[in-house]
């Protein structure tokens, strides 16, 4: 158990260099095993979820190394095609090796992932996906088992733009012969990422970024290098803490672009934000204005992944601020845990209504997911006194040295473990 101490009431200024991208790196380790070749990785943050994954590679004998924010793979000694339950049921993301075991084995044997709880989010897309592609499935409810003989080229249309099922898509699709098409597909800055990294392998693929994503020919090149994109759910989370708090704060090493729509709301809150390609300033007096209404939708939207931390912004905002989540239903898990700070939220199925207090005071709080608990921290950080947060490992899971990140701009948080 870990427990996060937060005194509020600091401003945040200073400048903070955002970290790699989760949600960019596991895609990636799970497509090193494409082919038999060795692969370099940068910028790849050093979190729970990182590591479970380069578990798996070891798992299916990998040489698969993590020295600081560098990652060593070497996939040529890849001996098994199965994941067991414990390693599956550490993340959600953990499915993304479905695709890139039957490309490479032809075979794939798992069973379903876990993760966060935040509601249903079936696989059916990506099953969906592998068995246009021509893989055979079989399910029990409990495990997954995939073969293929032979993969081959198609037209997929998915009927939401799924990232992890448009990311499995495009793994398996390496394997199959002919020309695959996506339509309908996740345009999320990490399927671009995910693109990068396939074509630097030895993959004819493009349109990654829009709706529409061609994937041909898979010549293994033999090794190959990248670095991971900044996080931009991080950088969200800094730019709401450094909002709410009040101060000044750079993010540095990010683009801008990827969370625009974060900026936006933040901006209407009464933030002045100077962007550059690489860095965002926030400059904020804490009294912020409510916004709205703010409606969750896949990318370029405005990411479900940050409504719980612009949620907390907001609490002391002046007004009322209207938050639509189309995303999952069980994200607003956070609200109860807000309350306790003294913050006024009512909520009714997936819509809530956020009405700005005068000041929040420190409490005993309990995290249930990731966001949820970045959600408590950025909100502690503008409360009164003290706020302790019980979490069981979900904000690492997310966030690599965040209590140390927001010392460095004056905030008084500890992590304990």
């Amino acid at each position: 158990m870990e427990l996060w101490h937060i005194r509020g009431e600091k401003r945040l200024c200073g400048a903070v260099q955002v970290q790699g991208s989760k949600n960019a790196s596991l895609p990636i380790l799970a497509a090193s095993i494409l082919a038999p070749q060795r692969c370099e990785l940068y910028n790849v943050p050093q979190l729970r979820d990182v590591d479970a994954a380069l578990r798996i590679l070891r798992c299916l004998g990998c040489v698969a190394e993590q020295q600081g924010n560098t990652v060593y793979i070497d996939s040529g000694t890849l001996s098994g095609c199965s994941i067991p339950h414990s390693l599956m049921e550490e993340m959600r993301s953990s499915v993304i090796f479905l695709g890139a075991l039957i490309a490479r084995c032809g075979e794939a044997r798992l069973s379903l992932p876990g993760g966060c709880q935040l509601g249903k989010r079936p696989i059916d897309l990506h099953l969906a996906a592998l068995r246009e592609l021509g893989a055979e499935i079989e399910e029990d409810g409990t495990e997954i088992c995939c073969r293929s003989a032979r993969l081959h080229g198609t037209e997929i249309v998915f009927p939401f733009p799924s990232v992890g099922a448009t990311e499995n898509a495009m793994l398996a699709a390496c394997a199959a012969k002919g020309e695959t098409i996506l339509h309908g597909a996740a345009r999320e800055p990490e399927i671009v990422a995910l693109q990068d990294f396939l074509g630097s392998l030895g993959a004819e693929i493009s349109g990654a970024g829009t709706d529409t994503i061609r994937i041909g020919a898979f010549r293994p090149c033999g090794s190959t290098a990248q670095r991971i994109i900044p996080d931009r759910i991080v950088a969200s989370t800094l730019a709401c803490a450094a909002a709410s708090a009040g101060g000044d704060v750079m993010l540095q090493g990010i683009d801008p672009r990827h969370f625009s729509t974060v900026l936006y709301f933040l901006n209407k809150a009464g933030c002045d934000i100077m962007s550059t390609d690489h860095s965002a300033r926030i400059r904020s007096s804490g009294r912020l204005c409510a916004v709205g209404p703010v409606v969750t939708e896949p990318y370029p939207g405005f990411p479900t992944d940050a409504q719980p931390v612009l949620m907390a912004a907001m609490l002391q905002a002046r007004g009322r601020t209207l938050i639509r989540e189309t995303i999952f239903e069980n994200r607003f898990r956070q609200v109860p845990e807000l309350r306790r700070l003294g913050a006024d939220i009512d909520y009714c199925g997936r819509t809530a209504e956020v009405r700005g207090v005068p000041r929040l005071h420190g409490a005993a709080l309990t995290a249930t997911d990731l966001r949820g608990g970045a959600s408590m921290i950025v909100a502690g950080l503008s409360a009164q006194g003290e706020t302790v947060i019980c979490d069981d490992g979900h904000i690492t899971r997310g966030y690599e040295c965040f209590d140390s990140r927001l010392r460095a701009l004056g905030a008084d948080i500890w992590l304990e473990r």
